[in-house]
């Protein structure tokens, strides 16, 4: 007894020295009602055992029913608790049930709940946020705040008043099985910073907040909810390192502080749990730090604690050792019982008693308790998931992204045509988020690999990596909670320490504690560090790669001796589309949304198209990308993002006319220039002195079209005999349908078809597209490459534009072409995978008029170059001194609107018969197609606006999606949305 006496005596000496003088502290903001009227007056109300209910907390769900409910309304009624820790079920039956116990509780209830990274956590129908580790990586802490009022402004959403959170263990165990990920990381400086952050932003939001597991569950390899854990860290190693967070946060002004079920010799040599320490809770964290707020037990039915601790007298050594609040009393009967019989007994007096009880009401007084009403639950769900929430998500994982190998500037990937691109999601079975995403960028070719594929299939797939030039590696995790282990075959797991023999990117969705158990990993060329796994890592991840978005995470812990805490590589801003919410553009999408979505269903439903797909991108970044309705008509085909359109007159500006750009700034072809100048075979004809300006304007006084098709036939309706057959032979080598090959010549026969054309001596505005089946060959005979390979090699692979082609049904099943037209006139068949201007058929396929065809994304690149003034991928494409001239308007005296090769604005709006809308700046430019295609660059607003559809099947003769204005319609919608 005396060793023991003497023990003790030398240990609080020690206490004595463990804490520096406290700077001035900032006190919890609630203890300013602790003697208020409405607590004295509720205080005076209570009796003696109804006080001591107070201090009781207990476990309620609402996914468990009616018999569930009765109980706690039982222990509501009988003991008069002080609150309700909330676990599983969903947030609209939680507000129900709040409200009806709050109905039948003498006093208010405390409502709490842990949600550590949201309701997420505990919830369905909920966000879940970042675990705290990847937070830990996030360098700018205001991100940390405004997800504290966002999950502050959640839980009060659904009736609760109280977080148990944050965590602010320093995790330094590598193998701690309880904390880890849950914890911002290593550093007892960072962690503290973002848990003052994270505390801040819910207590300014009107939450209480609880930092927890005091004084330090960093370092163990035991969990708390099995067994007790041994700290045998030094009185100077705890003050330096496990409490500071701690301390920290009580300067701050922290509500309340959760104390673990520890073991802690040097704090107390008893061996009792740190809940159940005197000696920890009130000599240490009241009397030394000074911290006046609530202290929380952990859980009281945790085997950390409950183990060798009866129900009821483990309660009551809680109570005696200084805690205020018993979280998940086991029994509560008992508990009272033994806290009243120590009260008795003046084991602990009632003065003490009554003095946590008035914190406990100060704090609920704090939270508006004291003027409590119910809290509503209608559109609750859509409430919890509002776009803001959703894309503080995005914000948070985006920053969080960390970079720790980027070898040669690879991240984020350049000069995509140099590039064959293979895939693997490992541990996935099925085409993962990631690739999707990675295929938004460019062709990639993706594989997938169960963690126990065998030798055979990685043998094969080995072939295939040898195939590619670059291997994109994702490393998935298949457990709700990344778990500090890889669970791979042999064979899986030594295909993965071979990676570094290729040039390879590695983007690690698992718990990067668990990347130092693969050999030879830090040898790839990039590895980008995602914390965890689900959708919005996996899709973002991606874009990082291609540089949608840029890497500023750090590494909130070390890996072993490969990475350090700290490490983490910022890449290069963004250099291609960002796809992502409208409001991180500044837009509304409600709006944006529900407006465009009714307007393109109206048009279906008024058979004005059978589908469509949009696009709208802000500030480079893709806001909207939808797919609606299906291929036609009489089909049950769905439209999706993956199906290309003929894009019909959208070809004219995005074919031969950034090829004229790009050589003008090569100083090989000027617009000022005559066609015969370029096309010596128009030379003596009635265009050879017309500028090319002129004629790109449409105000050469030039023929608007001509139909070729028809000098192919006979009066009686048959083909002339150098025009087509039915097979096809060395004279007759063009396809245009099965059974329709053109004579070779017949391009020759368009050429002096349009050379012979007449001229109108009145030049104004006439839109003509003759010139553009002449396009492609003055390509070619300025640079001397075929025409098809030119633009490929020079924008649409550059651009990683790999669906924006010519002749599609020679790269892709008809499956993903949308069918155009059923043309009885000419080809007497529906028109799909092939040209459906009649001209551009004539041409091969191959015209300047029309024949590209293409999904919405991949035109968006091209346009996005364009609204860059020229720019895309890091890589310069035509200089904005071009651009700027040829979408400039060029002959506005003449009441001629367009630019060069560009549309444009009407000089002046003409309300619903204008071709833009009303909102779009005159510095706007874009083009329309007639298969019911728009696409449109704003770049007073950074706005893109792509429209695709097949408003010619059946027949050219639907005009439907004209008479309801639709394409403008939409267009106007996205300048509403930003209002």
């Amino acid at each position: 007894m005396k060793m023991k006496i003497i023990t003790t005596v030398l240990l609080l000496l020690g206490l004595g020295t463990l804490v520096k003088a406290q700077e001035k502290t900032t006190s919890p903001e609630f203890l300013k009602y602790t003697n208020s009227k409405w607590v004295d007056s509720v205080m005076k109300s209570l009796t003696p055992k109804e006080k001591i209910g107070q201090l009781m907390f207990v476990a309620a769900y609402s996914n468990k029913g009616k018999e569930h409910e009765t109980e706690i309304l039982d222990l509501i009624k009988k003991w008069n608790i002080g609150g309700l820790v909330f676990f599983q079920g969903d947030p609209v039956t939680q507000v129900r049930q709040m409200n009806m116990y709050q109905k039948q509780a003498r006093t208010p209830l405390l409502g709490a709940i842990d949600a550590e990274w949201g309701l997420g956590m505990r919830l369905d129908s909920t966000i879940s946020y970042p675990y705290q580790m990847a937070l830990g990586a996030i360098e700018d802490n205001t991100l940390i705040y405004n997800l504290g009022v966002e999950v502050a402004r959640q839980i009060k959403s659904t009736g609760l008043h109280l977080n148990f959170a944050p965590v602010a263990d320093v995790n330094n165990n590598p193998e701690n099985p309880v904390i880890n990920y849950r914890s911002f990381g290593e550093n007892k400086y960072k962690v503290t910073q973002k848990s003052v952050a994270y505390m801040q932003g819910m207590q300014d939001a009107g939450l209480l907040t609880t930092a927890k597991h005091f004084p330090g569950h960093g370092d163990t390899n035991t969990d708390s909810h099995y067994n007790l854990p041994q700290i045998n860290h030094s009185l100077e190693r705890l003050n330096n390192l496990e409490l500071y967070p701690f301390k920290e946060l009580i300067n701050a002004g922290i509500n309340g502080i959760m104390v673990a079920h520890l073991n802690i010799p040097a704090l107390d040599a008893s061996g009792k749990p740190s809940t159940l320490s005197k000696a920890i809770v009130t000599d240490l964290l009241q009397d030394r730090l000074g911290f006046k707020g609530l202290i929380i037990t952990d859980a009281m039915r945790m085997k950390g604690v409950t183990n060798n601790n009866k129900p009821g007298i483990v309660d009551k050594e809680a109570v005696l050792a200084g805690n205020d609040v018993l979280e998940l009393t086991q029994d509560v009967a008992k508990a009272i019982l033994e806290i009243e019989n120590a009260v008795k007994k003046k084991v602990i007096s009632q003065v003490d008693i009554d003095n946590r009880v008035r914190k406990i009401l100060a704090a609920k007084q704090w939270a508006k308790l004291n003027h409590y009403s119910s809290t509503p639950s209608k559109e609750l769900i859509k409430d919890l998931n509002s776009p803001k929430a959703n894309l503080l998500k995005r914000q948070l994982v985006e920053a969080s992204l960390t970079v720790i190998k980027n070898d040669n500037a690879i991240i984020p990937l350049k000069k995509l045509d140099t590039l064959n691109i293979m895939s693997i999601s490992i541990g996935d079975t099925t085409k993962t988020i990631f690739q999707k995403s990675l295929s938004l960028y460019t062709k990639i070719n993706h594989f997938n690999l169960g963690n126990n594929a065998d030798a055979a299939i990685i043998s094969t797939l080995k072939k295939e990596i040898e195939k590619h030039n670059l291997l994109i590696v994702g490393i998935h995790d298949s457990s709700a909670f990344p778990k500090n282990k890889i669970e791979f075959s042999k064979a899986l797991t030594e295909f993965v320490e071979n990676l570094p023999s290729r040039k390879t990117i590695v983007s690690y969705f698992k718990n990067p504690y668990s990347i130092s158990k693969i050999k030879n990993i830090e040898e790839v060329k990039g590895i980008v560090l995602t914390y965890q796994d689900n959708n919005i890592t996996q899709d973002i991840a991606a874009q990082l790669i291609f540089g949608g978005v840029s890497a500023n995470g750090k590494l909130p812990i070390s890996i072993g001796s490969k990475f350090k805490s700290g490490d983490g590589i910022t890449t290069s801003k963004k250099i291609r589309f960002k796809y992502t919410l409208p409001e991180d553009a500044g837009l509304n999408s409600k709006i944006l949304n529900s407006r465009i979505d009714s307007l393109v269903q109206q048009a279906i439903a008024n058979k004005a198209i059978p589908g469509a797909q949009v696009l709208v991108a802000k500030n480079g970044k893709v806001v909207l990308h939808k797919a609606y309705g299906t291929h036609i008509y009489s089909d049950t085909t769905k439209v999706n993002l993956s199906n290309i359109y003929d894009i019909a007159s959208v070809t004219k500006i995005s074919s031969a006319l950034p090829a004229l750009m790009q050589l003008q700034d090569l100083n090989k072809f000027d617009v000022e220039n005559t066609i015969d100048d370029y096309l010596p075979y128009f030379k003596g004809s009635n265009k050879a002195d017309i500028s090319l300006k002129q004629i790109l304007t449409h105000q050469a006084g030039f023929s608007p079209w001509i139909p070729y098709w028809q000098k192919t036939l006979r009066k009686n309706g048959s083909y002339k005999w150098n025009t087509i057959k039915k097979d096809s032979s060395a004279r007759f080598p063009l396809k245009i349908t099965d059974n329709m090959w053109l004579h070779h010549n017949y391009k020759k026969k368009i050429f002096k078809a349009i050379k012979k054309s007449p001229v109108s001596d009145v030049k104004k505005y006439k839109y003509s597209g003759l010139l553009f089946y002449l396009l492609p060959t003055m390509v070619e005979k300025i640079t001397n490459t075929n025409f098809v390979d030119y633009v490929n090699a020079n924008f649409y692979n550059k651009l990683g534009a790999t669906t924006l082609t010519y002749t599609p049904s020679k790269k892709f099943n008809n499956s993903s072409i949308i069918p155009t037209e059923n043309d009885y006139l000419f080809r007497h068949n529906p028109i799909h995978g092939t040209v459906h201007d009649e001209g551009a058929a004539m041409m091969g396929g191959i015209s300047a008029n029309a024949g590209l065809f293409s999904n919405a994304n991949d035109l968006a690149k091209l346009m996005q170059m364009y609204l860059n003034m020229g720019t895309y991928g890091n890589e310069e494409y035509i200089s904005s001194k071009t651009l700027k001239q040829y979408t400039s308007v060029q002959f506005p005296e003449n009441n001629n609107h367009r630019g060069i090769g560009f549309d444009k604005p009407y000089l002046t709006y003409k309300g619903e018969n204008s071709n833009t809308a009303k909102d779009a700046s005159k510095e706007s430019f874009g083009h329309t197609g007639f298969t019911g295609t728009m696409v449109w660059m704003d770049p007073i607003n950074d706005v893109l606006f792509i429209f695709l559809s097949n408003r010619v099947t059946p027949t050219r003769d639907n005009r439907k999606l004209y008479t309801l204005n639709t394409r403008t319609n939409i267009q106007q919608v996205i300048y509403d949305a930003m209002q």
